[in-house]
C-alpha cells in the first residue's frame, strides 16, 4: 500500500494554538486532530464516497438570545455562560451531546452528573446546565469560558462569525 502524501500549509499563530489545544494524546496528528473537528471521516486509498460534513446548525435560539438583550441582563460571566450553554443545549441537543467531549489539558469541562466534575478537580464549582441532562465546571476565567463556548459552538456546526459574537458576549 503506498504511503499517503502530506501537504504542508500555513496558520496564524491563533489557528495552531486552537489546533494544538484540541490534541487528545500525545502523538496525534493535525490531520487526525482536524478530521475529529471538522467530523470528517477517515477515508482510505480508493473511497470514492465523500467525507461526511456536518450539519450546520441553525442557531435560531442562539440568535433570539443575543438580539434579545438576554445576556446584557445577566449580571455576571458565570450567569451569561450558563444561559448560552442551556440555549445551545435547546438548540440540537444531539449535537451537543457529541461536542461536549472537550476537555482542557488538565480538567473536563462538561459531564452529565456533578459528582463527575467534582472526581475530576477540588475546585471545579460544578453546575447543571438548565434543561439539559449536564454539569459544566464555572471556576475559570471569563478568557476560557469563552473559549469553551467557541469550541463548543464550533464542535455543534455553527458559522463563525455567530461564534464570535456569542463568546465575546460572556
Amino acid at each position: 500500500m503506498p504511503e499517503k502524501m502530506m501537504k504542508t500549509i500555513e496558520v496564524d499563530e491563533e489557528l495552531y494554538r486552537y489546533i494544538a489545544g484540541n490534541t487528545r494524546h500525545i502523538g496525534e496528528s493535525a490531520s487526525d486532530i482536524l478530521r475529529r473537528l471538522l467530523n470528517l471521516e477517515h477515508q482510505t486509498e480508493g473511497s470514492a464516497r465523500p467525507a461526511a460534513t456536518p450539519a450546520v446548525a441553525q442557531g435560531e435560539g442562539v440568535r433570539h438570545m443575543l438580539e434579545s438583550g438576554a445576556l446584557a441582563a445577566q449580571d455576571s460571566a458565570i450567569e451569561r455562560f450558563m444561559t448560552i450553554l442551556s440555549v445551545l443545549y435547546r438548540d440540537n441537543p444531539a449535537a451537543f451531546a457529541q461536542a461536549s467531549d472537550i476537555k482542557g489539558r488538565k480538567r473536563i469541562y462538561f459531564a452529565d452528573s456533578e459528582a463527575a466534575l467534582l472526581a475530576a478537580g477540588n475546585t471545579t464549582k460544578p453546575r447543571a446546565i438548565e434543561g439539559s441532562p449536564y454539569w459544566v465546571i464555572t471556576n475559570t476565567n471569563t478568557g476560557r469560558k469563552r473559549n469553551i463556548v467557541a469550541q463548543l459552538m464550533a464542535a455543534m456546526g455553527y458559522a463563525h462569525g455567530l461564534i464570535e459574537r456569542v463568546s465575546q458576549s460572556i
